[in-house]
């Protein structure tokens, strides 16, 4: 931060703001590179939000028993509300002092059109998490990716700012989709290892596959079958990604270079994951960092687009 701009906030904020940066740093494998494009005053309230959602995410995966996961997910969904209840209050930040998170994100909301309503839908994705839903549909599916991933997209925009919002919102909710179709696809084992699937049944069913696996963790299906699904599902993914990627005209230069930042990592991770589906139902994918950076670096310059 700058002088001037530390000196607007009381100490507790800033370090809060701090705080967010240092989770962003640390667990945005991906989202960081695009976040770290953005002006400093936008930058910060991107980490607001990311800290947050990052937070309840971490609940849904937790290791504790499901029980204490929903009940801890309705702690969030109360601290959101105790955010929303001081904005609507106008009330000093002091009251979330010892809260860094909630702190940074109520100052955000405060300065940026964050709709934190969209957090709770996010929640409500989590909570299907906990609780093992399943997937008989892609319409099914859309639902649940709509909820964990759009939301992310939608709460980006009061940061980014935006021209027509019903288009915006309806092209952010298509990115959000084609990055969590594209997690699905790197997390099929891992997933299906916590006893979790989350490819729709029709397409399990329409690919002959079971995801069911052997004594050693291995996926029984004939690996033929394995990739013809994977395969249908990194193009459904590329569809949505068609789709989402239309957002970026309607952003500012540096929003457009964050979420193009955002967008170009992961879909080389689709390609990636498309090109050694064996390698992928194996092992958790990822890009390797120079190469993240790379792409980073051509976002900023308007070449990722």
């Amino acid at each position: 931060m700058t002088v001037s701009e530390t000196c607007e906030r009381p100490e507790w904020v800033v370090e809060a703001y701090r705080h967010c940066e240092r989770v962003v740093r640390e667990e945005a494998r991906n989202f960081g590179y695009g976040i770290r494009l953005m002006p400093a005053p936008k930058r910060r309230a991107m980490s607001a939000i990311y800290a947050f959602a990052r937070g309840v995410d971490d609940i849904g995966d937790g290791p504790e028993p499901a029980c204490v996961r929903m009940d801890l997910l309705d702690r969030a969904r109360g601290r959101l509300e105790t955010v929303q209840e001081v904005l609507w209050r106008r009330a000093d930040s002091r009251a979330l002092e010892g809260h860094p998170v909630l702190t940074a994100l109520a100052d955000a909301a405060g300065r940026y059109p964050i709709p934190l309503d969209a957090f709770a839908e996010l929640i409500d994705g989590c909570e299907s998490d906990v609780r093992g839903a399943a997937y008989e549909t892609f319409d099914d599916l859309l639902r649940y990716c709509q909820q964990v991933a759009g939301t992310v997209g939608r709460l980006s925009l009061g940061v980014f700012g935006y021209d027509g919002r019903q288009r915006a919102e309806g092209l952010a909710d298509s990115l959000g989709v084609a990055f969590q179709l594209t997690n699905i696809l790197r997390d099929v084992r891992e997933d299906r290892l916590a006893g979790r699937v989350y490819l729709p049944a029709e397409d399990l069913d329409r690919f002959g596959c079971t995801l069911e696996l052997d004594e050693t963790g291995e996926f029984v299906d004939p690996a033929s079958r394995l990739h013809d699904l994977v395969a249908f599902q990194a193009e459904r993914a590329r569809a949505w990604y068609a789709e989402g990627l239309r957002l970026l005209p309607l952003l500012d230069r540096r929003s457009a270079a964050c979420t193009a930042a955002m967008a170009g990592i992961y879909r080389r991770l689709l390609e990636r994951i498309a090109e050694s589906p064996a390698l992928a139902l194996t092992s958790r994918v990822s890009l390797p960092t120079w190469q993240k950076a790379v792409v980073a670096a051509r976002a900023l310059t308007g070449v990722e687009r």
